[in-house]
């Protein structure tokens, strides 16, 4: 069946509230490690976990960062505006180049008490740091979508806004946490691995990852390499559509170097994804190489997937991982690229047949979630056990809960 009818009720399992993480454990790797493997399900710590990967593997990670998204302003008359930046406008080529603008910016935002934020109103804040103050503005300059674009201007100009944001703003914990951003969030709620800047929630499986952990993989003859998938705010959303036909999956810019394409093409079969990113990143990269086989010419605009065209148009052609990665490679230095910065909307679900992993690291997901439908992808029906098991012996659920190690049901293919 096409996943465009999936309907997602299907997709459902009870979580209490008590299940849900509210706050790290105080280490990283003493977290909880569920391991599923031809149908089997044990447990272990995540402080152990390359005891349960085999050697040679490859274990691919996301490496954004999480900026600090929330910014909180005050009407003159006292009340509270919140604007959530979620994704830069699409007038710059990537987040990158966006998060460097100095003085000005455009954002797509969400705003909480959007109502009471009058037409021509523009908002100031003053935040104070050791080298002064910066006077931070606001406007609404329009709508995108669900979404309003604002206008965000600062003094001194002379500051990115990547800058800005990290004096300014606050870490975007999700909403199931209910609870404020705390200090010590600013380093738990990210990677130790984070790099670039552009995420608005982290790549949860890799928090759980310490030094010592890498130590022992790399002791084990397991290699590592990062790409980038930064994180938007639509791949957590519960899906409130009934059928899978009716939700739209958000865009998501990556970054991937040329060396990591090579790397995953030598590897093929022995990779590991840690994280739902990190798996949607590979598998478009495959989709990509497949789109450059049938038109050699393809520009980079027309590289980005779409969120059903692995299902339809391009299913039908078949290519090894390791042809088509070696497509992308060719048209890459074609174009005398060493980084590929595109966009992918691809949807994972049941009824998607994978082309390049073996297995997957992950968090337990919420609900009628595009992330349990990938999971359900990866392990087929056997996701209800998996989580029946979590649930029955005291895992802990979402962000900074327990993880899981899922080898796939067919091999190396999703």
């Amino acid at each position: 069946m096409h996943p465009q009818y999936l309907t997602i009720q299907d997709f459902t399992y009870d979580l209490p509230e008590s299940r849900i993480a509210q706050y790290p454990l105080s280490k990283r790797d003493d977290s909880k490690l569920l391991i599923y493997r031809s149908g089997n399900i044990s447990e272990d710590i995540y402080k152990n976990i390359s005891e349960h990967i085999p050697e040679q593997s490859l274990l691919v990670f996301n490496d954004t960062k999480v900026i600090e998204a929330r910014l909180k302003f005050k009407k003159p008359s006292g009340g509270a505006i919140e604007i959530f930046c979620l994704s830069p406008h699409s007038q710059y080529a990537d987040i990158t180049s966006a998060m460097l603008q100095c003085g000005k910016v455009w954002w797509n935002c969400l705003i909480g008490g959007a109502s009471k934020w009058k037409h021509g109103m523009v908002l100031e804040k003053q935040i104070e740091t050791s080298n002064g103050l910066i006077l931070l503005k606001a406007a609404i300059a329009g709508r995108a979508a669900e979404n309003f674009v604002v206008e965000l201007t600062w003094e001194p100009a002379g500051l990115s806004f990547a800058e800005v944001l990290h004096l300014s703003g606050e870490i975007p914990l999700p909403p199931y946490m209910k609870r404020e951003a705390e200090t010590n969030d600013a380093e738990r709620y990210q990677t130790i691995y984070a790099a670039h800047n552009g995420s608005v929630a982290a790549p949860t499986a890799g928090l759980h990852f310490t030094d010592g952990i890498f130590q022992s993989l790399t002791h084990k003859n397991i290699d590592s390499d990062f790409v980038t998938l930064h994180v938007g705010a639509g791949t957590f959303k519960p899906v409130k559509a009934e059928l899978m036909h009716d939700h739209e999956m958000h865009a998501e810019y990556i970054v991937v170097n040329r060396s990591t394409i090579e790397k995953l093409r030598q590897n093929t079969g022995r990779i590991f994804c840690v994280g739902t990113t990190s798996l949607r990143t590979i598998e478009s990269l495959y989709w990509m190489g497949v789109k450059i086989n049938q038109r050699p010419a393809i520009t980079e605009d027309e590289l980005v997937i779409g969120q059903w065209e692995v299902y339809d148009e391009l299913c039908q052609y078949t290519l090894s991982a390791g042809e088509a990665l070696q497509r992308l490679l060719d048209w890459m230095d074609n174009k005398k690229l060493q980084k590929l910065i595109t966009q992918t909307r691809i949807l994972i679900a049941p009824g998607y047949t994978g082309r390049i992993i073996r297995g997957l690291i992950t968090n337990f997901h919420q609900p009628q979630s595009t992330l349990l439908l990938l999971v359900a992808a990866l392990v087929g029906d056997d996701w209800k056990k998996i989580y029946q098991y979590a649930l029955d012996h005291s895992f802990r659920f979402l962000s900074y809960g327990d993880g899981c190690l899922l080898f796939s049901s067919a091999g190396n293919q999703v």
